[in-house]
Order: structure tokens, then C-alpha cells, then sequence
């Protein structure tokens, strides 16, 4: 049995949905003050 590898050509749009998701990662780390380390 061929072990399955992780290709992003295998499903049409990940790279897209991936970006979608740096883009709302990078959204709230700006509204929560852009810090590196999150105070406790």
C-alpha cells in the first residue's frame, strides 16, 4: 500500500482558502494590539 502524500494540487483552491486564512489571522491579531506575546 502507497502511502498518500499531503499535495495541494490534490484539491483545487487550498492555496487560495489557505491565504483566505492568514488574511483573518492577520485581521485579529491587529484588533487584539498586534503583540507578539498575548499578556495572561
Amino acid at each position: 500500500m502507497k502511502p498518500e502524500t499531503c499535495n495541494s494540487a490534490q484539491r483545487p483552491g487550498l492555496a487560495e482558502e489557505a491565504a483566505l486564512g492568514m488574511v483573518e489571522k492577520s485581521k485579529e491579531f491587529v484588533e487584539k494590539g498586534a503583540e507578539v506575546y498575548a499578556k495572561a
